[in-house]
């Protein structure tokens, strides 16, 4: 899950962004309105860790911009505000959930995994598809017990797969969700086919993979 923290406060967005990437997500680190808004505008996070006292501005400003867009990125209010005026104010604005420093990171982990859950419409922390477990917490899969082990891109992108089943995900929304900032990476590598590739030969060894399939030229689908 590819995530965007707008922090000002160097210290907390390193420890923030520290403790996200041990427990598997992919972070980005903005320190201002401005900065958050032209990341938003180029890539597609799956939550936003957002301040509200930014050096250029009110956070809210970005909340309001983000929700005009109608994205259904997730967003957690995080700041030093404890008043119940700002924390209305949020939540009417789109904001998804709203904390108060100081926290405990595990805190925000175990909340911001609610939230994405709840965006994506499944509620408990195991996907299964054609025999497979995707266990989303732990990164483990198995097949009928049999565990198989996959690195953690191979996992991301068999988990992004499953939980936008029965659609066409393009190799560029691959690049996003599981590599982060596409204005950093190659847009002529193959190293997204290399990761699939190497996934599917994997599975292949457990179920025979007809539902896992390459739409020429745009991307992949795995179907139920």
């Amino acid at each position: 899950m590819n995530i965007l923290i707008v922090e000002d406060f160097k210290e907390l967005a390193v420890e923030l962004s520290d403790y996200l990437t041990k427990n598997g997500y992919l972070c980005k680190t903005v320190s201002s309105c401005k900065l958050a808004l032209e990341e938003v505008a180029v890539n597609d996070f799956d939550a936003m860790l957002l301040d509200l006292g930014l050096p250029d501005g009110s956070g809210f400003e970005v909340l309001k911009s983000v929700r005009l867009s109608k994205s259904k990125m997730a967003v957690i209010v995080i700041t030093a505000r404890g008043e119940l005026d700002d924390k209305i104010n949020g939540l009417e604005l789109g904001a998804d959930d709203y904390l108060t420093k100081p926290f405990a990171v595990t805190e925000l982990g175990a909340r911001l995994f609610a939230v994405i859950r709840r965006i994506h419409g499944f509620t408990i922390n195991e996907l299964y598809i054609h025999g497979f477990k995707i266990q989303l917490q732990d990164y483990k899969v198995s097949f009928n017990e049999n565990a198989i082990l996959l690195t953690k891109k191979e996992f991301d992108v068999f988990q992004y797969l499953v939980l936008n089943k029965n659609r066409v995900i393009t190799r560029l929304q691959l690049t996003e969700h599981v590599w982060g900032d596409i204005l950093e990476l190659n847009s002529d590598s193959n190293f997204i086919d290399v990761h699939v590739r190497n996934l599917r030969k994997k599975l292949d060894k457990f179920s025979k993979l007809d539902w896992f399939e390459t739409v020429r030229n745009v991307g992949y689908r795995i179907t139920d």
